[in-house]
């Protein structure tokens, strides 16, 4: 059997590819479950959403922001600093990260459910509630404790905790509606994408 030159290529390279991956030279994303103290973490089906599902979150966030534009709010500090970015925390720490950030958004945009906007936020709503719902298996048993004690992540962690305490609905809700999308196109990817998240 004859083979062509660029058959004969593919076939070096895919032989090539597999060798190197067996050996370990060519990344593989580490799945999240292997992480230290994770149970069942299955999330990279969360790596793009349905254009169905983002067309549902603009349109919330859009009457989230006109809604805003209406009230007068002055807020002192932010939750999420233009500094948050998963890719500067540990693998293991992401989800911890993003269970804190998917949490206030659920806690701050379920209270506008009997309002208005509440047809609007309802598959929105539903989305980050099985996001949230898989994103626990990720988040490891003891995630109070541990070597991130003095870490980036835990002045993340109170930064959104103090927040909650200081500033008003309000903020909050300002600060999880443009907080949105970057919760949903870059960290919630990020975490599902595992170590090639670099």
């Amino acid at each position: 059997m004859k083979l062509d030159v660029a058959t004969g290529c593919r076939l070096v390279l895919l032989l090539l590819t597999s060798v190197l991956t067996s050996i370990g030279a060519v990344p593989v994303p580490t799945p999240l479950r292997t992480l230290p103290g994770a149970r069942g973490c299955h999330m990279s089906q969360f790596q793009s959403l349905s254009p169905q599902e983002l067309k549902a979150f603009k349109r919330a966030k859009d009457a989230l922001e006109e809604s805003l534009l209406l009230k007068n709010w002055n807020c002192s500090s932010h939750p999420f600093p233009k500094a948050w970015d998963l890719r500067r925390l540990q693998v293991w720490e992401r989800p911890m990260a993003l269970e804190a950030e998917l949490a206030l958004t659920l806690k701050v945009l379920g209270t506008m459910v009997n309002s208005t906007l509440g047809d609007t936020l309802d598959q929105p709503l539903h989305t980050l509630h099985y996001i949230h719902s898989k994103l626990q298996a990720c988040v490891p048993a003891q995630a109070t404790t541990g070597p991130w004690a003095k870490s980036l992540l835990r002045q993340w962690l109170h930064r959104i905790h103090k927040a909650q305490k200081m500033e008003s609905h309000e903020c909050l809700l300002a600060s999880v509606t443009f907080n949105l999308f970057r919760l949903l196109t870059l960290d919630l990817k990020c975490v599902a994408s595992g170590d090639l998240c670099v």
